[in-house]
């Protein structure tokens, strides 16, 4: 029942419900201790509301959001208190009280200096947004950048100054219990001086040197740095902070680039959810500041996703363009007929160029270049299940997409009989879930689904942990634990020994990486992978959410994988290990496998999911696997040759197209010069005091 009403208020645990429902209950509690009145109710019921406030505030209640769109917001909330303060001392008999004048002069001062608070935060925030924000780009040598301002006076700003009413709110009670006007005029002080001294502490901020440049100078500072720099190849990307993930995968190919990398992002969202790099990224969120980017020596554009954004650079015509996607799978995002407007399209194997041209979609095959796909070299060969560990069978999921189709995923209408058969499995199996992160952003059937998921691979795990068959080497266990927190204390302390980055303004002044550390970082993190995995026993059911491990860790300590239409298959065939995929649509085997390049190599499920033994069986005897040479083949199918390797691919792909770049660029300049050639000859050619024709003039029209 809590869980459901945790569901359904939209918060995050049973303490937030629990604060919630105080915050709620606790105005009305409020009127009804002014009407009595009772000056003890009124301060307790009025202590609730502030604590309960504080706390789903400070913990990003979904509740809270909602409660400002039917204005119940902060400030509401404080005055509807305030009001119900002065209430309280008409009925305690005070409106002829000075206290009661002073209560209704205090809280119209105060709101009265709400206005130039909320304006100067506004107008310090507005102006410290510069047009761009960098990372890896030298702008501080270019233009000056101040200091943002502290902290403490614009985080939560509006929270901060609404609660310095609480000096006017206790004085003014205790005035009333009291019987004396003093302590409440005091309170009443304080109140007023301090919002003053906030509004005051705000001024220096917006004038003189306390502000960032004007755009103009912004621009024209990160023009000198790309006429420095001189960018070869750039990413390009736009999208919601939820797909940052996209751009992410490519950031390790972009620092392994043969030519000079950049990354252009349209969304701070996007820089502020984007895994460190060591590539120069410049966010332009807007479409003019964009097209006005000195990007004159960049010859190939990379695109990962396909928005309509895309076409402030795609109207560049020095530049040649190419999608690259974020995945490979057989959906039909992968043949968009959008992909047509870029100047080539890069697959990963035959299968990519097969399939555009099944769906007809307008993308020639001559405009088609396979290069493999370079995020995959973390990927392990499978080498058949250790000695002495029980086989690990990954269940990973997609999501259940925005056109309801069934197919979509298996979540819905197989992930518990599978999960299930899989927990049941004897000889047993360990299983590791991963859901997509999507999971159920769109269907209330799938995040229902999920959550049952869970809670069996959960119930699975509690239960074999008191089995007695399976025994847990806790020596060692404690040993990764304690690495584990060295590694994170490490993290921690490099994630904060760049200081306080202040505000957008100051990250882009500073954003330059410490090469040293972004390595330091990343041994680490291949150590937190080893460590996390020895940490609990190698039988233990895991429901694995979150950037850490990354899906390519959980596919290399699995032995088999279970998934549903998307890249997450096409990668997974890189290991050689058998998979299963299910036909959630229940189209047939062979429509599914004619419909599905990916899946010509894996045992089928339905939502019964009673195929599973089939894959168990090729795990635990792989030499009785009858699918092992099709999924060779199938693998070079889908993701090219393993030689060359996919980064020398990919950067011979960069390459050539450059080339062509560059050669339709001599070609306009050499026309440009014909032209220009032409014309000076005309005019020298021109009997005198010929009239020449002017630019726009037409046959008959214009003379005199």
């Amino acid at each position: 029942m809590i869980s459901t009403a945790i569901r359904v208020a939209r918060v995050g645990s049973a303490a937030e419900l629990a604060a919630a429902i105080l915050m709620v209950a606790g105005f009305p509690a409020l009127m009804l201790a002014a009407l009595v009145p009772s000056v003890p109710a009124f301060a307790a019921a009025a202590a609730v509301t502030y604590l309960a406030d504080h706390y789903l505030h400070r913990k990003g209640s979904y509740l809270i959001n909602r409660l400002s769109k039917v204005r119940a917001g902060l400030s509401i909330r404080f005055l509807i208190r305030q009001l119900l303060l002065v209430l309280l001392l008409a009925r305690l008999s005070l409106a002829d009280n000075l206290i009661y004048y002073g209560a209704i002069a205090c809280f119209i001062a105060f709101y009265g200096l709400q206005a130039p608070h909320g304006a100067l935060v506004q107008l310090i925030r507005n102006r410290r947004r510069m047009p761009v924000a960098t990372r890896n780009v030298d702008l501080a040598s270019r233009i000056r950048i101040p200091d943002a301002p502290p902290r403490k006076l614009l985080h939560r700003s509006a929270e901060k100054m609404l609660h310095l009413d609480l000096f006017a709110v206790v004085g003014i009670l205790l005035a009333s219990q009291v019987k004396s006007a003093l302590v409440g005029f005091i309170g009443i002080g304080i109140t007023v001086a301090l919002a003053t001294l906030y509004v005051l502490a705000l001024v220096p901020y917006v004038r003189g040197r306390k502000i960032p440049p004007n755009a103009e100078k912004v621009l024209a500072a990160v023009d000198d740095w790309l006429a420095e720099y001189k960018p070869e190849t750039v990413l390009y990307f736009s999208g919601s902070k939820d797909s940052a993930y996209q751009v992410n995968m490519w950031l390790d190919t972009m620092e392994k680039l043969e030519s000079k990398p950049l990354i252009i992002l349209r969304e701070r969202a996007i820089l502020n959810n984007m895994a460190p790099t060591t590539v120069p990224v410049i966010c332009v969120p807007g479409g003019v500041h964009l097209m006005n980017l000195d990007l004159s020596t960049v010859r190939v554009a990379l695109y990962a996703a396909n928005v309509g954004k895309n076409i402030h650079l795609l109207r560049v015509p020095t530049i040649k363009h190419v999608f690259i996607g974020h995945g490979d799978s057989d959906k039909l995002a992968s043949v968009n007929p959008y992909s047509k407007v870029y100047d080539e399209v890069w697959t990963a194997g035959r299968a990519g160029r097969d399939r555009y041209a099944i769906a007809d979609v307008g993308v020639r095959d001559d405009d088609i270049v396979e290069v493999g796909r370079p995020q995959l070299a973390p990927i392990q060969t499978w080498q058949g299940v250790p000695e002495g560990r029980i086989p690990t069978v990954l269940y990973a999921p997609t999501w259940e997409g925005w056109d309801g189709n069934p197919g979509n995923t298996s979540v819905v209408l197989a992930g518990e009989n599978i999960v299930k058969q899989l927990v049941q499995a004897d000889p047993p199996v360990r299983v590791l879930y991963k859901p997509h992160p999507f999971t159920g952003n769109v269907s209330k059937e799938a995040g229902a689904a999920h959550r049952r998921i869970t809670a069996l691979v959960q119930q699975a795990a509690a239960e074999r942990a008191i089995n007695t068959r399976f025994i847990a080497d806790t020596a060692a266990q404690a040993q990764a634990k304690a690495e584990l927190e060295r590694i994170e204390a490490r993290l921690a302390q490099l994630s904060g020994s760049g200081g306080d980055r202040g505000d957008e303004a100051v990250a882009t002044r500073d954003g330059l990486v410490d090469v040293a550390r972004h390595e330091e970082v990343a041994r680490l993190r291949a150590e937190w992978n080893d460590a996390y995995w020895r940490s609990f026993p190698s039988w233990e059911h895991r429901v694995i959410t979150g950037a850490e491990p990354r899906l390519y860790d959980c596919f290399n300590v699995s032995d088999a994988m279970v998934s549903d239409i998307s890249s997450v298959v096409s990668d997974f065939i890189a290991s050689g290990k058998p998979y299963a995929v299910t036909d959630s649509a229940e189209v047939g085997v062979e429509e599914f496998k004619r419909n599905n390049t990916a899946v010509r190599a894996a045992v089928i499920l339905s939502n019964s999911a009673s195929e599973l033994g089939e894959l168990l069986g090729a795990v635990r005897a792989p030499d009785a696997d009858r699918l092992a040479e099709d999924r060779k083949e199938l693998k070079q199918y889908l993701l090219g040759p393993d030689e060359p390797t996919s980064l020398e691919q990919f950067n011979t792909a960069v390459a050539n197209l450059a080339v062509k770049a560059e050669t339709r660029n001599v070609g306009q300049q050499s026309r440009d010069v014909a032209a220009l050639a032409e014309s000076e000859a005309e005019l020298a050619n021109a009997v005198p005091g010929q009239r020449m024709p002017a630019a726009g003039d037409t046959d008959g029209v214009g003379a005199g």
